[in-house]
């Protein structure tokens, strides 16, 4: 019974709604689903026919068979897009075998070398007495620039390409924004560590990504000086990179901290000598770091006169790649099996 004329009646629609229910019923795989769905939903299917027809009744008849043929059609696609056949052609054994599939024991897999990095730097940072802060991966243009010296139209700004939810709300393009919460929620001394996924509009490369992982740390108290921050880069390296390790300072230029400076370290590979990993010249940039400016501590609450401290940052991707001699940045992110069980 499948010709709209014999269901132009409220009765008739009771045997509709059980055919339906036995079409669905009888539907096994992806064939016949299309089948049922062309026959009675689609745009030339059974229920688009008797709506049209519904026009040619009289206001009483309209009332009670087209409510009743509405709610017959909501109910048949509910049942239809739920899929009920679906679960009569799972749990097969012969059906899910798939031998392809590796034999007992299944292969174990690996921590992510971009995750045994981070909790590498984490846990030396942690002992040497900072703690964990972390914050969200949408911020405010506040929180991201202005409070850490980026004053609208700043060129400064131009350093970062930025993804911009809306005009005041953003992807944040570094950790930073968690030290200027930090500041306001906790009293000096602090001493904490932001690791965390930050996001930039960059072309995606063999040395750059538009999302990549970065930890930094803040350290503010009473007479915080460059030596001191000086002797924390120098500890964290050597703990690290290596006991021989040294660093060289070379200065540098950001908002939010002033002296700024970069720091490199005496390449781990070669020791010095040079290598195609530090091109020849015995150094790999690692970091970026410098005293915290005084207008960032004074627009996060901190009396600027008494206290000082140090900030520094590093992108954990780059100091992944230098450590493992790798070139391509993007292994890290295309889950190739191959590469990540070397670590």
């Amino acid at each position: 019974m499948n010709d709209e004329g014999h269901y132009t009646t409220t009765q008739s629609l009771d045997q509709l709604e059980q055919e339906i229910a036995g079409a669905i019923q009888a539907i096994k795989n992806d064939d016949s689903a299309e089948a049922f769905r062309i026959k009675y939903l689609g745009k030339k299917g059974l229920f688009r026919s008797l709506l049209k027809s519904v026009k040619d009744l009289s206001l009483e008849e309209r009332k009670t068979y087209g409510g009743k043929l509405n709610a017959l059609r909501n109910s048949t696609e509910e049942r239809f897009g739920a899929k009920p056949w679906e679960e009569s052609m799972e749990g097969g054994e012969e059906e899910c075998f798939d031998p392809t599939l590796p034999a007992w024991p299944i292969p174990k897999g690996s921590i992510h070398p971009l995750t045994k990095t981070r909790n590498e730097i984490v846990d030396i940072l942690v002992g040497m007495g900072f703690e964990l802060a972390y914050g969200p991966d949408v911020e405010t243009d506040y929180y991201n620039f202005e409070a850490l010296n980026f004053p609208k139209h700043h060129p400064a700004r131009d350093m970062q390409d930025t993804f911009f939810v809306s005009a005041d709300v953003l992807l944040r393009t570094h950790t930073s924004p968690v030290q200027v919460r930090v500041m306001e929620n906790q009293k000096p001394p602090i001493r904490s560590i932001m690791p965390g996924t930050v996001y930039r509009n960059e072309e995606i490369s063999a040395r750059s990504n538009c999302q990549f992982g970065q930890i930094e740390g803040l350290y503010i108290d009473e007479n915080v000086s460059l030596a001191d921050l000086k002797g924390t880069l120098l500890s964290f390296s050597r703990q690290f990179f290596g006991e021989d390790t040294d660093i060289k300072i070379r200065p540098s230029f950001f908002p939010f901290t002033e002296p700024s400076l970069e720091v490199d370290v005496r390449c781990f590979i070669c020791k010095g000598s040079g290598c195609s990993v530090c091109k020849q010249s015995g150094w790999l940039e690692v970091l970026g770091a410098g005293m915290v400016h005084p207008n960032v501590l004074a627009s996060s609450g901190i009396d600027n006169e008494k206290y000082t401290g140090f900030a520094f940052g590093m992108g954990i991707d780059r100091i992944a790649l230098l450590r493992y001699g790798i070139n391509d940045i993007r292994l890290f992110y295309e889950n190739d099996t191959r590469f990540l069980r070397q670590f």
